[in-house]
């Protein structure tokens, strides 16, 4: 689905120099080369039809911005941000936890700042993950 998307992806007409595939699994990863063709709300609209075709295909929820993603183990965890505090105080999450950053907008982010240390994220920030573990238990 994602190689025949890319395949015949269009801005206005005009061919979408375009890029897809998974990653562990678990990631879909879409890029458009904007050097070669701009992309307009419509390509933009089609890409996100595309992602509710697979969701509804394989019955798997993509968009749900709730859930974040870790590597522990060299395994990909799903970890509901209403559990992020719990799984952090119980040492299932700690700062050196690999996090996927899927905030990234550009391919060079992507390659520096996708996979990076829990403690690097907007989560050490709002955990206040460079302090002493006991004191991140206090606040």
């Amino acid at each position: 689905m994602l190689e025949e998307f890319v395949s015949d992806w269009k801005s206005h007409g005009t061919p979408v120099k375009g890029y897809a595939n998974l990653f562990y699994g678990q990631f879909i990863m879409l890029m458009a080369d904007e050097t070669a063709s701009g992309v307009s709300g419509c390509s933009t609209d089609s890409s996100v039809r595309l992602i509710k075709a697979i969701e509804e295909r394989f019955q798997v929820q993509l968009f749900d911005r709730l859930t974040l993603a870790f590597q522990r183990d060299g395994k990909t965890q799903m970890v509901p941000l209403s559990q992020f505090a719990y799984a952090l105080e119980n040492g299932l999450i700690t700062a050196e936890t690999l996090y996927f950053n899927n905030t990234v907008l550009t391919k060079d982010e992507l390659a520096t700042k996708w996979l990076i240390p829990v403690k690097d994220s907007w989560l050490g920030a709002r955990y206040s993950l460079h302090l002493p573990s006991k004191e991140i238990l206090r606040k």
